[in-house]
């Protein structure tokens, strides 16, 4: 089984037209993703790879079925984008688009939550469940994806897109296959956190371990950490933090929006301890993750 997307998974792309859409269809359609419909707003009728491109999102999820969308437009019209797919009844909506303004996001994200729609990312790679759907760019090409991932019992979820696909990576070449993998996004406010997948794949009989990919910066490994107590999870969880030497080099610049460090606020170190404190296996090295799964999967 798999979380969020899975074989019945019916993809609308915002801004199918656009190059980097225009690839990452091309990748998901080779790797077996149902691509159903594009969206951009004027080139209704055209179609990329055999998909056919429509001038509105309803229009693809009335002659399609479209249930999830992948997002990527200009980071100005995001919002808009993001509203006409809830409204047309999408209930999955993946934002891969990067350096969208924080009060456009704050916006969508509380519409869709009254509307009862999920928002990932923005500035997410998307979401894979391996072999059977894959919704964004996450992974690259088709054969790439299938090297990197395969099926099993470990969930990932990972503030970093690439990292994402690194640690899946390092998993399968251990013989330890995934059940779903979430890019939710490196920027400092998204609309999927680590606390809302959790429940996801507490309730999903195929994953017996969850992975989190951490970075400094922000307070969500901390407000993760206590809901994993309160929540009285039993489904184990290892995690890795990546750059602790932010924590030494006051000013040093680390990739993400998100990293913004002062002092012991969004230090790595404060992170470390709430999380082991929490009772997540919090591990000192990347390749660490194997032994630590090896000893608590089942199979």
């Amino acid at each position: 089984m798999a979380i969020l997307i899975d074989d019945a998974t019916r993809i609308v792309v915002q801004g199918i037209t656009g190059r980097e859409a225009t690839t990452f269809t091309k990748h998901s359609l080779d790797y077996g993703a149902k691509v159903v419909a594009g969206c951009t707003p004027g080139k209704g009728g055209e179609s990329i790879y055999g998909v056919p491109v429509y001038d509105c999102v309803a229009e693809a999820v009335e002659r399609h079925g479209a249930n999830t969308s992948v997002i990527s437009v200009p980071a100005g019209f995001v919002r808009g984008a993001v509203y006409e797919a809830v409204d047309a009844g999408v209930q999955l909506v993946v934002v891969v688009t990067e350096r969208v303004p924080r009060h456009d996001v704050v916006d969508f994200i509380a519409f869709a939550n009254e509307r009862g729609a999920r928002i990932v990312g923005p500035n997410s790679l998307g979401i894979l469940s391996p072999p059977r759907a894959k919704a964004g760019m996450v992974g690259g090409p088709a054969a790439d994806v299938r090297k990197a991932y395969t099926e099993g019992p470990v969930g990932i979820v990972s503030r970093s897109g690439g990292m994402t696909t690194e640690i899946a990576n390092l998993l399968t070449q251990a013989g330890i296959g995934q059940s779903t993998c979430v890019s939710i996004g490196g920027d400092p406010m998204v609309g999927t956190t680590y606390m809302d997948v959790l429940p996801l794949f507490q309730e999903d009989p195929a994953t017996q371990a969850m992975v989190i990919f951490c970075e400094p910066g922000g307070n969500a490994e901390e407000t993760f950490s206590e809901f994993y107590v309160k929540g009285g999870s039993t489904l184990p969880v290892f995690a890795f933090i990546a750059g602790r030497f932010v924590d030494e080099m006051p000013g040093m610049r680390f990739g993400h929006a998100a990293v913004l460090v002062e002092g012991e606020r969004g230090s790595t170190r404060t992170k470390m301890a709430a999380m082991r404190a929490a009772g997540i296996h919090v591990v000192e090295e990347l390749h660490d993750l194997v032994g630590g799964l090896r000893a608590v999967l089942k199979t």
